[in-house]
């Protein structure tokens, strides 16, 4: 599968909104702060300072993911970005679409300044999961372990850049 890896741009905000909804729904249900970036991608991920990129084949938006300004201020001086919102189209899972989208996410969050990633996910999903260990995220332990907004986390990861 070929395919290509591109910044949001006006427009996107259906297929961003749709793909997330999807595996969403399926898992969990929707929360506020997942209404808030996807009823407005701009002012709730890009305004403040994050990135999202698509995944597209053959013209059609197939994958997603988006750096966020983390919604806990870090309590060290080190610049973290949150990884949020990374969805692929079952159509194109297991291609390694997920893998580029957050290589890619990696690469503008470290262009940004950055020298930490921090993610919130959930232990059923197992294939983000392994995605996130296999790109050098770690587990935090009990001790380690910050504020959520979401019901849904179970699991909250970091990796230094």
């Amino acid at each position: 599968m070929t395919f290509l890896i591109r910044d949001f741009r006006a427009g996107d905000e259906a297929a961003f909104a749709a793909l997330n909804l999807r595996w969403i729904e399926e898992y969990f249900g929707v929360e506020e702060s997942d209404r808030r970036q996807l009823e407005n991608p701009v002012a709730s991920l890009l305004d403040p300072g994050g990135a999202i990129v698509l995944a597209e084949v053959d013209g059609r938006v197939v994958g997603c993911g988006a750096l966020a300004v983390p919604h806990e201020p870090a309590s060290d001086a080190r610049k973290w970005l949150e990884i949020v919102k990374m969805a692929t189209d079952p159509s194109a899972q297991g291609s390694g679409l997920g893998s580029a989208i957050l290589d890619r996410l990696i690469e503008i969050a470290r262009e940004r300044g950055a020298n930490a990633l921090w993610l919130e996910t959930n232990s059923r999903l197992d294939a983000a999961t392994h995605l996130y260990r296999r790109k050098g995220f770690r587990a935090l332990e009990a001790h380690e372990l910050r504020q959520t907004p979401y019901a849904r986390c179970n699991l909250q990861m970091v990796r230094d850049l």
